[in-house]
């Protein structure tokens, strides 16, 4: 068994997708979500499925003393985030080489980087023009959003499209791809 943990510090629309998607699997499951904000929905979603949570502040997502012991607790072996705001520590990124993956609302390397998440992405993409976005779920690195690229997904954008037309169109691509990428990632590890 593959014990998941996700990371998140909002409304958890992904959380619960990942959350639902491995809920009856026999090799793969959502054993932990973590928050560094008390108040994220996603936590709410996580209760509803009855996965175990815990809110830790950055300073203890940044202290190995605190963090690993909590991920040992509950024998996770893979992260992913999922809509969360901080930088994973480099002791966490080291422990969990290429076990730990993020997803990107756009085509990455465009639009990455601080301060690029969100609304932020959306209002960047419709601001230069493009006539494409996507999303990029990608390895965890100490580089923000400088890991390896591990699958990418576009859709076509109208000239007339605004932020939450584009907004729609991402969240689409989210909800119908990563799970399905999360499970080829964890096969793929748990085979080498």
């Amino acid at each position: 068994m593959t014990n998941i943990a996700i990371f998140v510090s909002g409304n958890g629309t992904n959380c619960e997708n990942i959350i639902r998607y491995f809920k009856d699997d026999r090799n793969i499951r959502v054993s932990l979500v973590i928050s560094n904000r008390a108040d994220a929905y996603a936590l709410v979603r996580a209760a509803k499925y009855g996965v175990p949570s815990k809110v830790l502040p950055k300073s203890e997502i940044n202290d190995p003393a605190r963090i690993i012991p909590v991920l040992a607790d509950f024998d996770v072996d893979f992260i992913v985030l999922a809509g969360f705001m901080l930088m994973v520590p480099t002791f966490l990124v080291d422990k969990y080489h290429n076990r730990i993956v993020n997803i990107h609302p756009s085509l990455l390397p465009k639009f990455g980087g601080k301060g690029m998440y969100g609304h932020h992405v959306h209002e960047a993409v419709k601001a230069a023009g493009e006539t494409e976005t996507g999303i990029t779920i990608h390895y965890v690195s100490n580089v923000c959003d400088g890991g390896e690229i591990i699958a990418q997904f576009k859709t076509k954008l109208a000239p007339q499209d605004d932020v939450e037309e584009i907004e729609a169109k991402i969240h689409e691509l989210e909800q119908r791809h990563f799970p399905q990428v999360i499970e080829q990632v964890i096969n793929k590890t748990a085979h080498e």
